[in-house]
């Protein structure tokens, strides 16, 4: 398996990433727990918008410095990149002022809620010098790495179908976030770009057909979506699901003409299975003590330190695809 941090050019007058996490919330605890299995990177601040809720996070993940607002951070001389852990409205704004402010920006999924958007970042980013990913952690877990070394190799023959859907019963509450239609609440967001993503890192096109199947919660907010695409002239398919209404499988299958590479609970994998007709030849497991977070951090760090202004995986174009699939699948309904 190819090791996608084996990077040359790295400067050794500095070895590390010195990173600053903008928000104090689940996925920024996340994040702060795993940096500290990545080589090239250090946790030295966090931000929230207020003082206490960012110096409550810092002393419960041991960082040195807590800011009461996310301009202090953007503005600190000594951070060089950071992570925005903020809902989804809030992502084009932060990364634009953290860019602007000469920093690196690694922002957690989806990056902006529109293609247009998105755009917007990417201009900065160019304009600015800066270096922008995407936060689509799940592309850097060596599982995932190894389910695309196994298509490569023809283990599974062509590969002719994706199926990927990501859904746990989630009780309707219009005041969750995940409800919240000011922010940009609903299962396609917040579940659904995994599937997308999915599709797109294995097909790499844009389908040539679709069909969108949706239910609404009351407050019109997306709450259970089916997707069903047709590629390159129906020589492949994917299936996608995501849902706050039902406990969905939460696989991953690959299936080829000659196999299939079957993946639980794929957007944090530890483990991969390959089948060829009923028999299962191979597996392949990552045992690790932390979420995987750890994986992404050290890609983005290494290739900042290499030099490199836009990533390689997950790229400006991935991200663009991943907007790109959204907004159609919206137009739908």
């Amino acid at each position: 398996m190819n090791n996608i941090n084996n990077l040359n050019n790295i400067d050794s007058t500095n070895p590390t990433i010195r990173w600053g996490i903008v928000g104090a919330g689940r996925i920024a605890k996340t994040f702060a727990n795993d940096i500290q299995l990545a080589e090239h990177a250090t946790l030295a601040a966090v931000a929230s918008r207020n003082l206490d809720s960012a110096q409550a996070f810092a002393n419960e993940c041991s960082i040195e410095t807590a800011y009461g607002s996310y301009a202090e951070l953007f503005a600190s001389p000594e951070i060089d990149a950071v992570y925005i852990a903020t809902p989804h409205t809030h992502h084009k704004e932060q990364s634009i002022a953290a860019l602007r402010a000469g920093k690196h920006v690694l922002c957690e999924k989806p990056a902006t809620i529109t293609p247009q958007e998105l755009e917007e970042v990417l201009t900065v980013a160019k304009a600015e010098g800066r270096y922008f990913m995407e936060g689509m952690w799940t592309y850097f877990l060596p599982v995932i790495l190894k389910a695309q070394q196994w298509i490569q190799q023809g283990r599974i023959g062509t590969l002719r179908h994706v199926r990927a859907d990501f859904g746990f019963h989630l009780p309707y509450n219009p005041d969750l976030r995940e409800y919240d239609k000011n922010l940009a609440g609903g299962c396609l967001f917040d579940m659904g770009i995994y599937p997308i993503a999915m599709a797109w890192l294995f097909l790499k096109q844009d389908p040539d057909s679709q069909n969108v199947w949706h239910h609404n919660a009351e407050n019109g907010v997306e709450d259970d979506i089916a997707v069903f695409n047709s590629y390159n002239k129906n020589t492949a398919t994917a299936q996608l699901s995501a849902s706050f209404r039902r406990k969905l499988p939460n696989y991953l299958t690959l299936i080829g003409d000659k196999g299939l590479i079957s993946i639980s609970d794929y957007w944090g994998a530890r483990d991969a299975k390959l089948y060829e007709q009923e028999q299962c030849i191979d597996t392949y497991t990552e045992s690790r003590s932390c979420q995987g977070f750890n994986h992404q951090i050290e890609y983005v760090s290494l290739e900042l330190l290499s030099g490199k202004l836009q990533p390689k995986r997950v790229s400006w174009d991935d991200s663009r695809a991943f907007q790109r699939h959204i907004a159609t699948i919206k137009k739908s309904y």
